[in-house]
């Protein structure tokens, strides 16, 4: 029986042959298996002489098997290498690459260049307080910016409100306006010296080709002793510079008023019309553009955080990432940063492969 089953193995000229041989032997009904099942009929005697003479058969068939599979395996395996070419030459298929959002991209970038001028990046939540968002920034209970235009109150607040049951200090009531929020949890939990970015998304109620419901911010401070103007002013340049990687900028700094910061000041950067287009840079601007707000933080604000503004100084700034984004990278309109147009999204998007580096360009 063994030379029979071995030879019918050897002669088997293909998998499903072997595979015929393996069932006809060892299969549920196959002839070594009927032997096996007749052990337990038999005398101890019969079985200590018939054991081991059935189960060497099994054995003997089961190696068969498996090497004439593997010598199969690998005369298949020749056969189709002789007769299939693969040309190396040929350009392989490139597979269709997803691409960065410009907002992410400007993120990344704001991240890098303020990394290394030793600033931290803080986050905070987006559902804010009326006192985090407003009060603690020594915005009145008066200012517009309060009103149910301008700001996105939740249901909840209202409610807590007009039930006279509203913590100002601990009910989530709105959509912070800004990321200044994240400056003050900052101070409160932090000691100085103090120096973040705070980027992340915030909402206001507008919508037009330079505005939307939701958008994004970012804000930087620095609370340390003997800050002043000129920190700031340096800062800024810095930050400008790096960001459109150009050395020729020229900024303006213009009075202005912001509740939390005194004095206040906005900073336009200069630009030059490249073809009917505004470009920042040039050492003789053709004109200004108004980028961010910035000042020196208010002592109202710095006391309500616990500080002594006697002891502790600081400063503040804040702009728009997607105005950013549009500035450099030759964007007209807002609104198609959020519609998810795979078209804009391929025009305008950037490499998942060029992280922004201060050596290699952040632009890159």
């Amino acid at each position: 029986m063994r030379e029979h089953m071995l030879a019918a193995i050897a002669a088997a000229s293909g998998l499903d042959a072997l595979e015929a041989c393996r069932v006809e032997a060892l299969g549920k009904q196959g002839t070594i298996t009927a032997l096996l099942k007749t052990l337990g009929k038999m005398t101890p005697d019969e079985r200590l002489v018939q054991g081991p003479l059935i189960q060497g058969l099994r054995e003997a068939v089961a190696n068969g098997i498996a090497e004439r599979k593997a010598t199969l395996e690998r005369t298949a395996l020749d056969a189709r290498l002789a007769s299939e070419t693969l040309d190396m030459t040929l350009p392989a298929d490139a597979p269709m690459p997803g691409t960065i959002h410009p907002v992410s991209q400007v993120m990344d970038e704001l991240a890098e260049i303020f990394a290394d001028l030793g600033f931290a990046v803080a986050t905070g939540p987006e559902i804010e307080t009326d006192w985090h968002n407003f009060s603690a920034l020594n915005i009145p209970e008066t200012h517009p910016a309060r009103a149910m235009h301008d700001t996105f109150y939740l249901q909840q607040g209202i409610d807590a409100k007009a039930a006279s049951t509203a913590d100002e200090k601990t009910t989530f009531s709105l959509l912070r306006t800004h990321t200044s929020p994240v400056q003050i949890r900052t101070m409160l939990s932090q000691k100085p010296p103090i120096r973040i970015i705070a980027p992340g998304r915030t909402y206001r109620s507008d919508s037009d080709a330079t505005h939307t419901p939701m958008f994004h911010q970012v804000e930087g401070l620095v609370i340390d002793k003997g800050i002043t103007l000129g920190h700031l002013k340096w800062t800024l340049e810095t930050f400008v510079k790096a960001f459109f990687e150009r050395d020729d900028i020229v900024l303006r700094m213009r009075p202005s008023y912001f509740p939390f910061t005194e004095p206040s000041v906005e900073i336009d950067v200069g630009y030059t019309l490249v073809k009917g287009k505004r470009v920042v840079g040039g050492a003789e601007p053709d004109g200004w553009l108004e980028i961010l707000g910035s000042g020196m933080v208010h002592r109202k604000v710095i006391e309500a955080c616990g500080l002594d503004p006697d002891e502790w100084q600081g400063f503040a700034f804040g702009c728009g990432i997607d105005r950013l984004a549009m500035l450099k990278y030759g964007m007209d309109d807002l609104r198609p940063f959020f519609d998810g147009d795979i078209r804009w999204l391929k025009h305008y998007g950037f490499s998942s492969l060029d992280v922004p580096t201060l050596s290699a360009g952040v632009g890159a």
